[in-house]
């Protein structure tokens, strides 16, 4: 019997050595079939016809392992659309499976440097991974001329670059960047259609954000389901009324109790600047509890918290930040994270929650 396990052993030693040794040649196999199953695999055309939300930044400014900064992915039937695009948005996109080249288009709440820092190359992404002729259209309030003008004059040495050393074919002169679309934020209580095509309606409102102005919302509508994205904002009657009867919210969410541990950590250390930001940021971001009430006011079939303010790192952050809420609003609640992804099969009260892997 011990004679058995021996050989047993040996045999398992010679094995586990053998694959050591060619670790690299079998690392290059497995790299070579999972890439060609990636750039093969459709997850867009795997979702049922509806809407899908997924969150490729559900963080705000501040660093978080499990939360980057803010954009919302949006599947409607076939069309792919985003909302904001923070540090890594183009990145996680992809680590979704969701090809920024299959973008049509990308709205704009605001332009907080968190919310637009991942613009330049989510652009490029896009641009060449599609091999578009056209800019990428970047729809928001006024002022998004400037912010796309500027993203475009810091890439333009790039884009030349690209072309010259792809081809005109990977990379076609004139798709690069961005193309601004503006309207004028509307006036509480009214909405403006922005994007309309192909059953697809998405409909911008103004949120309350000051100093930040022009600030908005968005509601997306497609195939009798919809979802409402706040962007940053103070509590607002006006996400309330929009959001009346969605299938799905997603809504912003800052604890000022965590913030304040952060506040009392600044002073104490004599960081007067973090202490004083720390305090001014309570004022025009909604708190989960708030997030929840206008859930259940507007009568919500589901609320998703992003936009995640202060980064939740220490056991027990999460429940911390949740405490209330429960309370607040009697339907389901999910905590966003990057990964985070909610569908709703159209014609049907369905949702469908699910966390990706980044």
């Amino acid at each position: 019997m011990r004679r058995g396990w021996l050989i047993a052993l040996g045999v398992l030693l010679v094995a586990a050595g053998v694959t050591y040794q060619l670790r690299a040649t079998i690392a290059m196999r497995l790299m070579a079939g999972a890439a060609e199953r990636a750039l093969a695999a459709d997850p867009i055309a795997a979702l049922p016809d509806g809407l899908t939300v997924a969150l490729c930044g559900a963080g705000g400014p501040m660093p978080d392992p499990k939360r980057s900064g803010p954009c919302v992915a949006v599947i409607a039937g076939r069309h792919l659309f985003e909302v904001d695009a923070g540090d890594v948005a183009g990145r996680n996109m992809t680590r979704l499976g969701y090809a920024p080249g299959r973008i049509e288009a990308l709205f704009l709440t605001h332009f907080h440097s968190d919310h637009i820092d991942g613009l330049g190359e989510l652009t490029m992404l896009r641009w060449v991974g599609g091999a578009h002729r056209e800019p990428l259209p970047v729809i928001g309030p006024t002022g998004v001329e400037d912010v796309v003008a500027g993203f475009n004059a810091a890439y333009r040495l790039d884009a030349g670059y690209r072309t010259s050393h792809h081809g005109p074919d990977v990379a076609p002169p004139g798709g690069e960047g961005g193309s601004a679309r503006s309207f004028v934020a509307p006036a509480p209580g009214a909405g403006l259609v922005v994007w309309s095509a192909d059953g697809v309606t998405v409909t911008a409102f103004s949120v309350h954000h000051d100093p930040v102005v022009p600030a908005v919302g968005y509601k997306f509508e497609y195939g009798g389901r919809s979802v409402v994205i706040s962007g940053d904002t103070s509590k607002s009657a006006n996400v309330e009324q929009f959001a009346t009867n969605a299938d799905l919210l997603v809504h912003e969410a800052l604890s000022p109790k965590l913030v304040g541990i952060l506040n009392e950590a600044a002073a104490r250390a004599g960081r007067a600047n973090i202490a004083k930001i720390t305090v001014d940021i309570l004022d025009y971001h909604t708190t989960p509890v708030e997030a929840a009430q206008t859930a259940m006011a507007a009568n919500a079939g589901h609320l998703l918290l992003y936009h995640v303010v202060p980064p939740l790192v220490a056991p027990g952050s999460e429940a911390a930040f949740l405490n209330g809420v429960a309370a607040a609003y009697d339907g389901d609640v999910t905590l966003g994270r990057d990964g985070t992804q909610i569908t709703l099969p159209r014609d049907s009260n369905e949702i469908i929650v699910e966390q990706r892997r980044l």
